[in-house]
């Protein structure tokens, strides 16, 4: 799989695991350069609180467009060290 933005490859891997329809990449597949820390924070009930980056490509940001959870519960715990994305990010 592998996830694109404003022509740049942003993750790539043959190891993403699939939770409710977003790939979740490995932590370590992710081009770093293009990755911004953001404030956000979002809860989901079954998943718990995920943090975001901001995706940063050619000048331009995509702002949340990738996120993760930290420390997922325990229902989601194949998903911890992982990253997924949204928000115009192609993921095939």
């Amino acid at each position: 799989m592998r996830a694109t933005w404003n022509g740049a490859v942003l993750a790539e891997s043959e190891d993403t695991v699939v939770v409710e329809g977003n790939h979740y990449f490995p932590a370590d597949s992710i081009k770093r350069e293009h990755f911004r820390e953001s404030a956000t924070h979002t809860t989901c009930p079954w998943k718990g609180v995920a943090s975001y980056y901001d995706v940063a490509v050619g000048g331009e940001v995509n702002a949340d467009a990738a996120w993760y959870y930290p420390e997922p519960k325990e229902a989601a715990k194949e998903i911890k060290g992982r990253v997924a994305f949204w928000r115009g990010v192609r993921v095939e």
